[in-house]
């Protein structure tokens, strides 16, 4: 129970840190790339669909995705009904949750957002995709003892969600130092200077970032299905149009050449 109610809390800020721009007050952060071969890798997407399902489904609706278009990653109607629907859904359902929004509201002063496209939205042409700013977001926070949550993220400062991963990264803290400001030396700016780990989580640094980066590929993948079999339409659609037009210019040089 307790570990239900953490995740209720937890993932309903989801999608008030998902909504801001990513910026630090800290002095910025640059968003890390995130790892685009997942898109091609069903394992990846079907992880990713499960930490999806266990860690923002309870409060975040997908309420534009159908859980049978799993079955487009590789899952059978009976695995999603023995791993991803845990509240009597139906597999033809859409992803939505029971939270009610007027209580939502209440509670949290706004209601969550829903997540089909969240990844799609993000997108920053100077900074980078929306898959770039959530697999950096998701792997920045810190306890801070002095907000309200007692967690910070340096993409987000001060974000109202707390680390909804925290059992599986562990807790760590953030290290600044005051230096002085290069444009302005009267004033003082706190600079990052690294991540101190605290307790350990259940997985290690790596597996944590294969995790998120699998999370992150699930919601890519959510905000447009139909993006694999787009590539592979258009990469046909290419090869023909290349091998009409070889034979439409050996055919054109055929004919003027009886002309001429």
């Amino acid at each position: 129970m307790k570990k239900i109610i953490a995740t209720l809390l937890t993932s309903m800020c989801l999608g008030t840190g998902l909504m801001s721009t990513a910026s630090a007050s800290e002095g910025g952060i640059e968003w890390d790339r995130f790892p685009v071969e997942k898109m091609n890798d069903l394992a990846a997407l079907q992880h990713g669909a499960k930490i999806f399902v266990n860690y923002c489904l309870n409060c975040h609706s997908a309420s534009f995705m159908r859980y049978n278009r799993l079955k487009d990653i590789g899952l059978t109607d009976d695995q999603i009904k023995g791993n991803l629907l845990f509240a009597g859904e139906k597999v033809g359902e859409t992803m939505k949750v029971s939270l009610d929004p007027k209580q939502a509201k209440d509670w949290f002063g706004a209601l969550p957002p829903d997540l089909t496209v969240i990844a799609r939205s993000r997108a920053d042409g100077s900074k980078g995709t929306g898959a770039d700013y959530l697999y950096t977001y998701l792997r920045k926070y810190y306890r801070d003892e002095t907000k309200a949550t007692g967690w910070n993220n340096l993409a987000f400062p001060s974000v109202a969600m707390p680390h909804v991963l925290w059992e599986l990264q562990g807790v760590r803290t953030a290290r600044f130092e005051e230096e002085k400001d290069p444009h302005d030396p009267a004033k003082v700016a706190h600079v990052f200077k690294g991540f101190e780990q605290v307790t350990p989580g259940t997985m290690t640094p790596q597996q944590y970032d294969e995790t998120v980066a699998d999370l992150v590929a699930y919601l890519q993948w959510m905000g447009e299905p139909a993006q694999g079999l787009r590539f592979r339409l258009g990469i046909i659609v290419v090869l023909f149009l290349l091998g009409f037009t070889v034979f439409a210019w050996r055919l054109n040089a055929s004919y003027w050449k009886d002309v001429k």
